[in-house]
């Protein structure tokens, strides 16, 4: 699965200022309902709703918030980099400053959960988590995501 081809365009948000879990999930929301054409507050109550069930933060500073959104017609992303990490309750207890978040269709559980391993399995990588943080612009970023693609031939 490429990454890459899950980030709405202008999907990746480069930023500062939240100072709380759900400031960041709030963040997280703008994102989403600003490029996937969703209601803010409901990206918002689904991710608060999923938030409640566990964290989603897989340690190391990244967390991968998740949902299911009605009006989506594919598995679809948004990721955002806040430049003060936030309490997340993580695996490692550790702030999370890098926010990988996940929409899908309400119906589409396999291709949410195929998504959501690979990004897991990406973000894992600490060069990869390293670069994101030192990536000086939203097109810096959206390379290291495009790096995960296979090579196709010329």
């Amino acid at each position: 699965m490429d990454i890459a081809d899950l980030l709405a365009p202008g999907g990746i948000l480069l930023r500062s200022g939240a100072s709380s879990k759900r400031q960041a999930l709030h963040v997280l929301a703008e994102a989403a309902a600003r490029n996937l054409g969703v209601d803010e507050q409901t990206v918002l109550d689904a991710l608060m709703e999923r938030e409640a069930l566990g964290s989603t933060g897989l340690g190391s500073g990244v967390a991968v918030p998740h949902a299911r959104l009605d009006g989506l017609n594919r598995v679809c992303a948004v990721f955002v980099r806040l430049d003060t990490p936030v309490n997340f309750g993580a695996v490692d207890d550790r702030p999370v400053d890098l926010l990988f978040g996940l929409f899908a269709p309400p119906r589409d559980g396999a291709e949410h959960l195929r998504a959501l391993a690979a990004v897991s399995r990406a973000l894992r990588d600490p060069e990869l988590r390293e670069k994101l943080r030192q990536a000086r612009t939203v097109d810096a970023v959206s390379a290291l995501f495009v790096r995960e693609a296979p090579a196709t031939a010329a």
